[in-house]
């Protein structure tokens, strides 16, 4: 197995064959979207469902599942929010919650990719990613963009074969600013290293 630290600078890139296999739509990545064009792709139910406290506590239908649904993908991508009595307020969870499992679940076309060189950026990636180049990449968990920036640094973690000395340039910014957002939320961190061993290689810690 290659023990690798992040800044390592013989990282080589991996085969486009080699590379773990994951869900991949066209781009934009559907967690860098517009919030309302993201909802109008997928359904909502809600449920009465008993929140924190006990059976006296949420008895309205107050949950909201939501779903989000493409021809591309063999199944649809769900997140829930029960735990508020305000239906709206488990709406707005559901919701971003949903954009983080589909920054987590789905890639799109990385710009890194060298099958990518004669192909135009998508201008929603593109300009999120130029927004954030050269950031601090600190970002609140309640913070719209978040979900869609972690979509895009995995997309070239993906085809980097979880090595971030191999993005920073692209991003420019250091190794432990993008390391710091991987950690920052928990699936993406695990994606990371999923990655990783994919590849033989340790997890980052």
């Amino acid at each position: 197995m290659n023990q690798e630290s992040p800044d390592d600078t013989s990282a080589k890139w991996p085969q486009p064959e080699d590379r773990l296999k994951m869900m991949i739509v066209a781009s934009p990545h559907p967690a860098v979207i517009d919030v309302d064009d993201l909802i109008g792709r997928c359904t909502f139910r809600t449920q009465t469902r008993s929140g924190p406290g006990g059976q006296h506590r949420n008895r309205t239908a107050s949950g909201v599942f939501i779903a989000y649904r493409d021809d591309e993908l063999p199944t649809e991508i769900t997140a829930e929010a029960t735990e508020q009595r305000n239906q709206h307020r488990n709406r707005s969870v559901a919701i971003q919650r949903l954009r983080y499992v589909l920054a987590v679940s789905i890639r799109t076309t990385s710009m890194l990719d060298p099958s990518t060189q004669n192909v135009k950026p998508d201008v929603l990636e593109s300009e999120l990613h130029r927004k954030y180049q050269r950031g601090a990449l600190k970002l609140a968990d309640e913070n719209p963009d978040k979900p869609g920036l972690l979509a895009l640094v995995l997309n070239d973690l993906l085809v980097a074969g979880g090595q971030p000395s191999l993005v920073v340039a692209h991003w420019g910014v250091s190794t432990s600013r993008l390391v710091g957002l991987l950690k920052s939320h928990a699936a993406a961190w695990t994606l990371v290293n999923r990655i990783r061993a994919h590849h033989d290689r340790l997890p980052l810690r």
